[in-house]
């Protein structure tokens, strides 16, 4: 898959207001990727002090208490081991990971996705076990029978109390949104106005060269992608990486957009900066394969 260098807000644009982009902070993380080594999943330090071998009730208690302890903990916690007791709270509350995965820009959700996805099928025991010996290894001091409770009644975010707290979004006021947050939000209705008011050119671009259609394509707004084509947006517009909407569809694996795309004239010979097609930034075999036969059918 074509590397990428990190972008900025999509809320940069001449004529734009000056709202930040909550899905997309500063962190410098890799766009797109599943790897181990790219979220650090592999060496947490979670397994210090003895295993937890809990079974029940008692092993249910124990991890609502750990769960209630990490708003104590998270000063000790690193941003992996937040991660990682993260993804086994989504799988105890949740199961396995079946939701699609986030935008092209939405670091802190691609990291949270990932660590979440390579559970793969763990029990909701297991991934209890592993949550209530990471907490064990941050709070070593602490009973962890659930006799002990602590804070009970609290309320619980995404891995506890404080996980949600490390990825809360920032809230863009409405008087400073701009015609690329209405887009991320998929505010169809507004942005057809804005169309149809010819206040809005249909391929503005933000300071990466990225077009409503790259933004639309990147968060899997298969029907506002459709609006942006019937209104005769260039389909093959490059951003700044010389990436197309298309690719930015292959690699966040919307495969209906891509078909869409490809059905309304995409070029799938473009390639990025770094010389990669659309086929070769994604990690989908059914996208590979799709536009493999499209492109076949064109040779």
């Amino acid at each position: 898959m074509a590397s990428r260098s990190q972008s900025s807000s999509p809320n940069s644009v001449s004529g734009s207001g000056n709202g930040t982009d909550p899905a997309r902070p500063d962190t410098g993380e890799p766009l797109c990727s599943d790897s181990d080594s790219d979220i650090g999943l592999g060496q947490l330090g979670c397994g210090g002090g003895d295993p937890v071998r809990l079974e029940g009730a008692e092993l249910e208690d124990a991890f609502q208490t750990a769960a209630e302890r990490l708003g104590l903990l998270v000063h000790k916690a690193s941003r992996e081991q937040l991660l990682y007791l993260y993804a086994r709270y989504k799988q105890v509350k949740n199961g396995k990971c079946d939701t699609a995965k986030p935008g092209f820009f939405d670091f802190e959700g691609q990291r949270k996705w990932q660590a979440w996805k390579q559970l793969g099928d763990m029990s909701a025991e297991q991934a209890m076990q592993e949550y209530v010996a990471c907490i064990k290894s941050l709070d070593p001091d602490q009973s962890w029978k659930g006799s002990e409770r602590k804070g009970a009644g609290r309320v619980m975010g995404f891995g506890g109390p404080a996980v949600s707290s490390l990825y809360q979004e920032e809230t863009i006021r409405e008087e400073d949104k701009n015609i690329f947050d209405y887009c991320r939000e998929n505010n169809i209705e507004h942005i057809t106005k804005a169309i149809n008011s010819k206040k809005v050119d249909i391929d503005v671009k933000d300071e990466e060269g990225r077009a409503l259609l790259h933004w639309a394509c990147d968060r899997g707004h298969k029907d506002l992608v459709s609006v942006l084509l019937s209104n005769k947006a260039d389909i093959n517009s490059q951003d700044n990486e010389g990436q197309t909407a298309l690719h930015y569809a292959s690699a966040c694996e919307f495969a209906d957009i891509v078909e869409l795309l490809l059905n309304a004239g995409a070029d799938p010979f473009i390639k990025d900066l770094e010389g990669s097609l659309p086929e070769e930034v994604t990690e989908s075999s059914t996208i590979s394969s799709l536009l493999r036969q499209y492109t076949a059918s064109k040779g």
